[in-house]
């Protein structure tokens, strides 16, 4: 009697596991369905961005005519800085699209070139020597850790850079 009571048991058990791991399932590609779909939007909305910064920058050429050369170009390196963090940032979220996880490197890198274009900009409007050093600190210590990010990368050799 003892031997029928564990195997009925043992069947209710096994049945209740699969159907909590079916639940489970549901729930993770439900999950995973989501964020693909809001992934999917972010990235048209970057993509979108990213067009109307070139159109922009584009259209930034007639201050070639209309102001001197130096204030123009100023413009379209700042411009051409800026879209360049957004390529940064595409590629980051398409990382995480694609592998299921954020690269350090990407998101430092991003920065990186967000604070180069704000040193630019400041180097540009002649700001402040004190302004200019901790903005440089700021790029030293982003360095350092993109550095780090790939010294010490979770798998073993990984190093975030496409061969030359």
């Amino acid at each position: 009697m003892l031997t029928i009571v564990s195997r009925v048991y043992g069947g209710v058990a096994w049945l209740a596991e699969v159907t909590e791991r079916a639940a489970m399932s549901d729930l993770k590609r439900l999950w995973i369905g989501g964020i693909k779909l809001v992934l999917s939007l972010l990235i048209l909305t970057i993509l979108t961005a990213l067009a109307g910064g070139v159109f922009k920058t584009f259209l930034d050429l007639k201050l070639l005519l209309q102001h001197p050369v130096e204030v123009a170009l100023r413009q379209i390196i700042i411009d051409t800085l800026i879209i360049l963090a957004v390529v940064e940032l595409f590629k980051t979220t398409l990382t995480y699209f694609s592998e299921g996880r954020v690269k350090v490197t990407f998101i430092v890198d991003t920065i990186l070139v967000v604070m180069l274009t704000e040193v630019i900009a400041q180097w540009f409007k002649g700001d402040h020597m004190t302004h200019l050093a901790i903005l440089g600190a700021i790029l030293l210590t982003l360095g350092a850790m993109r550095i780090m990010a790939v010294r010490f990368s979770p798998i073993h050799g990984e190093t975030d850079q496409e061969p030359a």
